[in-house]
């Protein structure tokens, strides 16, 4: 199965939190966005409808295919910038008013050197969300699911963001866990065949959580 097919059965279930914390933000017309470790750029896209064509969206990744992929995709919104860089090394020609990521931290080698740049790239009370999955607490039934090891350094680095995110002196502002579960023909069955070839109908499956993190970057200038 393709990787567009799999973006978009990832988009399908874990939609929610996102959707959440788009609306616990207020996020709006001329907010400049940074979204690292953009993949396909489905959130690129949709962040940049959002803020318009007075807004910005940087849509960051290492790969320089998947660049091209969000170049295609957002060619109708001018607003969505591409760019190839190591979300490690991330530097963006300006600040941004929220910088985002969701299933990064998993591949990466070090996590607190990438939160650590996603802060950097923030103005001043600014904020930073993170969407990280604890894969250790999916299940089907009462069984744990085994994901594929692929690409995951980090497997349950969603329970350790907040204290990472404290670590280097953010501000806590909100945190939250929410796991997709169906039974039968559903987008959760699906996605767990697509993941892990293992396809189940008559047991419940709850997918790993992704836990939502919401920081804010501290306001010098009311120090």
């Amino acid at each position: 199965m393709s990787d567009r097919v799999k973006i978009d059965l990832r988009d399908d279930v874990y939609r929610r939190p996102l959707l959440t914390a788009i609306e616990r933000l207020g996020l709006g017309p001329g907010w400049k966005c940074a979204d690292v470790g953009a993949g396909g750029g489905d959130v690129s896209v949709a962040l940049g409808k959002i803020v318009g064509p007075s807004g910005r969206v940087f849509a960051i990744d290492i790969d320089p295919k998947r660049r091209d992929e969000v170049a295609e995709i957002a060619a109708r919104e001018t607003q969505v910038i591409a760019l190839t860089q190591p979300a490690e090394e991330m530097m963006l020609p300006e600040k941004v008013d929220l910088a985002f990521c969701r299933f990064l931290l998993l591949q990466v080698m070090d996590p607190l050197t990438v939160i650590i740049q996603m802060s950097k790239a923030v103005r001043d009370g600014g904020w930073i969300v993170i969407q990280e999955a604890v894969t250790s607490a999916g299940r089907v039934g009462l069984t744990p699911i085994k994901m594929s090891a692929d690409s995951v350094r980090n497997p349950d680095v969603g329970i350790m963001v907040p204290k990472l995110i404290t670590e280097i002196g953010l501000e806590l502002v909100d945190c939250w866990a929410e796991a997709p579960v169906g039974l039968g023909d559903t987008p959760e069955t699906r996605y767990l065949q697509v993941m892990t070839e293992v396809e189940v109908l008559d047991e419940p499956v709850m997918l790993p959580p992704v836990i939502t993190t919401i920081a804010r970057k501290p306001n010098l200038n009311n120090l």
